[in-house]
Formats: C-alpha cells, structure tokens, sequence
C-alpha cells in the first residue's frame, strides 16, 4: 500500500495511490495524521473521492514530522570517500520540518546560502507506531514504510565546525516522498542523477547499521512516534567528494530514485534575498 500527502484546492489530504497518478482521498489532513490513529493500516484501506495528482500536487509524505533523524556515514565506499573511521555506533543529527519540500517542488535557496550545495540521496524509514527501548529483532513491526528524501546539504556551513546540522537543514530544500510504501523492503538500488548524470548508485541494504539496528539505537536514547522519520544515510558519489567537486548550480535538477519504491526529483533555484 502507498500513502501519499496531496495538496487539493481546500489544503492537504492523505491518500491512498491506486496507481501512480491516481489516488483515493481518505479522511485525514495527511499521512502523518493517519499513521498517529490506532489501526491506521484497516483505515488508510476507507473507501474516498478519487484524485488524480499532478506532480505538483505531492506535499512532503509526512508534513511536519515530530522528529527527522538522520544518519551520517552509513555507507562503507561513502565513510571512505569521506575520509573517516568505519563507526561504532549510527552517527546522528537532526533536520527540521521546516527543510522538507514535496516530491517535486523546487528547491529554493537564497543567495548568501547558494555555495557549495550538495545532493545526498537516501532511504527514509518511516515509523508506526511508539518505539521505547525497542529490540532489533522485533523493530520491524515499528516501521509504517519506506519513501525517498535527499539530505540536501550546504558543506561549508557543514564544515565550518564538527556538528554538522547547520549544513544540514536549510529551509525548502529536502525532497521527501513521493509517497509511504508500506510494502517495500531494503535491497533495491538507490540511483542519484545531478543533470541526468548518475551521480550515486547503491543496493539499499548496503548498510553498515540497518533500519532495524537503528531503530533499536535511537529507540534506547528517546522513544520515536508514528511520523517520525530516519534518513538512513547516503551512498558514495556526492558532489564534495569528487575531484574536482561538483556541488549543485542554480537550474539544475537532481532526481532520487529507489527501484520499487519511487522516485523525487527537485530543481534548485537560487534566489535574490
């Protein structure tokens, strides 16, 4: 099943994807609002209007997210091409609701901020319900599903100190979505075009600490809520690792795409502020 977050002409609703461009509305704002009901899976299933979405038309799968953790160096090739030690134990921060942007709207930077901006392609794990002091072996009946986002990032601000989130979490410029897929599995490839050039390519379930094993770690620091959303990290290719770098210029669009599960795709614009 898929549960996306779609703008109408009177707000947001959560919807049921019949298909890739049509979509059954269910009686929730959005999806973040369905998954905090009890038996939100028999109700996402509620018979509603039909839709039929235009791109423009998908909000961020989960609207306001009470938590966004991400994952920093979950990837081996990527911890390498970076220059660090393989971790212990996940390397977390946290990004703010404020920087997620629908599946394909355009991401939107200021000037003072429009240097050294980088993609980082990524698998979502997306919660179902509280997880306090959770086992990895049971951490997957705590998981709603799976969408795609990009850990949009801004390196030199990143750089400029060991705690990476003032890098991390520029207003309106993570792609999130397209949709919740509450069927998918880890293994799949993740593929990022800048350009249409394929910048990044892994299998899903190339992970140094899975959906599971993170779900177990962060769940023993604070309990995580239906909504709450884990980027698990990005694979090797981003544009600051290369030689020379390639950061993202002003037009250009990069696309997410994790086989079976979707695909986003944003264009920065760089505005005068």
């Amino acid at each position: 099943m898929r549960l996306a977050t779609l703008r109408t002409e009177t707000g947001t609703t959560a919807a049921r994807m019949t298909s890739d461009a049509t979509a059954i509305a269910l009686d929730y704002p959005d999806v973040g609002t369905l998954l905090a009901q009890d038996g939100w899976e028999e109700l996402a299933l509620a018979d509603g209007a039909v839709l039929n979405p235009e791109k423009d038309h998908f909000a961020p799968v989960i609207l306001r997210p009470g938590k966004i953790i991400c994952v920093g160096l979950n990837y081996a090739k990527h911890i390498d091409e970076m220059g660090h030690e393989r971790p212990d134990v996940p390397t977390l921060f946290i990004k703010f609701p404020e920087a997620l942007i629908g599946a394909y709207d355009d991401v939107e930077v200021p000037t003072f901020n429009a240097e050294t901006l980088d993609f980082e392609g990524e698998l979502a794990v997306i919660v179902g319900k509280r997880a306090r002091h959770v086992q990895e072996a049971h951490a997957a009946e705590y998981i709603a599903g799976y969408a795609v986002i990009n850990d949009y990032t801004q390196r030199e601000y990143q750089k400029r100190t060991q705690q990476w989130h003032q890098g991390k979490s520029l207003e309106k410029t993570a792609g999130f979505g397209p949709w919740l897929d509450t069927e998918w599995r880890p293994g799949p490839a993740i593929t990022t075009t800048l350009e249409g050039t394929v910048m990044q390519h892994s299998p899903t379930d190339d992970l140094v600490f899975s959906p599971a094993k993170l779900i177990e770690f962060i769940s023993h620091i604070y309990p995580l809520e239906p909504g709450d959303v884990i980027a698990t990290g990005t694979p090797d290719g981003v544009g600051h690792a290369r030689d020379p770098k390639r950061y993202i210029q002003n037009g250009e669009a990069v696309r997410v795409e994790i086989e079976g599960l979707g695909a986003i795709e944003n264009t920065t614009r760089v505005q005068s502020r």
